[in-house]
């Protein structure tokens, strides 16, 4: 992918939210749209035609993530309630309540089969949850990160977790290893490649790091931006030849893989809004103000839909 077709102007605006919107996560294919926010409601939208679906109601405080199955049969969502909402889609009713966070919930994901779900917490800790039971407790508990989990990765066979304590850990579900690479720096998001060889983390030193997953090594830094007090997403695009990230004065980066420069960037939102004035101490995701904007370009080009206000690596990006 050139850099010439790198997404440039605004191509969309989906409006409804009554309040900042905390995460956009968009399906496999990139057809539609999920987004959630301090409302407490999570919206699904047809983002090609700016069309608003469906709400789904049922959190008691803000929601901070979400996420669909493959077959966009069920949803996943959390938020300051503590809980883990497991959904299903076409009707919106809520199918299970996962208790046993002891704070806010700052992360969820399906794994590839969607039978289990995983969250981080604020409480420190990553939770499993099995779909397929009818329980509503965790199977299982990893609680050796010092600090508040703010994002997660699962492939079949592990758990990636970024945390505020400065460390990205796998965790090997199969033989119970833990591997964990110390970044120096609050970790607030991760993402994988592609390939899945490599991981890339936001830090809140407004410095984006490409790490190799099986040495640790540090391939890369990404600067340019300003990260310093918000969850910022960031990812890959599909050819995994450009970084892709957020920024706090509400544009958005994309960095050369291999040699850091910056070759792209556009202004979508005016700015990032807090609340309160020790983000750290209350880690909650980046603000914006009740809207999802989609930048371009479209099929064929670079982007099908991927949402400014947070990027998030479920884009389809051609």
């Amino acid at each position: 992918m050139s850099a010439g077709n790198l997404p440039r102007t605004e191509a969309n605006v989906l409006r409804g939210h009554e309040g900042a919107v905390l995460a956009a996560r968009f399906n496999a294919n990139g057809e539609y749209c999920l987004s959630c926010g301090k409302d407490r409601t999570i919206r699904l939208w047809n983002p090609h035609r700016g069309l608003h679906i469906k709400t789904y109601k049922s959190h008691g405080r803000e929601v901070r993530d979400v996420h669909v199955t493959l077959d966009n049969s069920k949803l996943c969502s959390c938020g300051g309630d503590r809980q883990v909402f497991y959904w299903d889609v076409a009707t919106g009713r809520v199918i299970r309540k996962f208790r046993g966070h002891d704070s806010e919930v700052n992360a969820v994901k399906f794994n590839e089969y969607a039978s289990v779900v995983a969250s981080a917490g604020y409480d420190r800790s990553v939770r499993a949850w099995d779909c397929r039971s009818h329980s509503t407790e965790p199977i299982q508990i990893i609680d050796t990160f010092s600090d508040s989990v703010m994002s997660i990765c699962l492939t079949k066979t592990e758990i990636i977790a970024g945390s505020v304590d400065g460390t990205v850990r796998t965790f090997d579900i199969r033989i119970g290893r833990e591997i964990s690479d110390d970044l120096g720096q609050p970790v607030n998001c991760i993402s994988l490649s592609n390939d899945g060889n490599c991981v890339l983390a936001s830090c809140l030193d407004s410095t984006l790091r490409l790490l190799d997953r099986s040495t640790g090594e540090l391939l890369q830094e990404y600067k340019g931006h300003t990260c310093k007090s918000f969850k910022m997403d960031c990812c890959l695009t599909n050819t995994d030849a450009h970084v892709t990230g957020g920024s706090e004065d509400g544009y958005i980066y994309f960095w050369d893989l291999v040699d850091a420069n910056v070759v792209s960037s556009f202004r979508a939102h005016s700015s990032v809004s807090g609340q309160g004035s020790d983000v750290m101490a209350l880690p909650l995701p980046w603000k914006f103000k009740g809207i999802v904007r989609m930048a371009s370009q479209f099929v064929g080009k670079c982007c099908r839909n991927v949402c400014a206000a947070c990027l998030p690596a479920y884009a389809d990006i051609e």
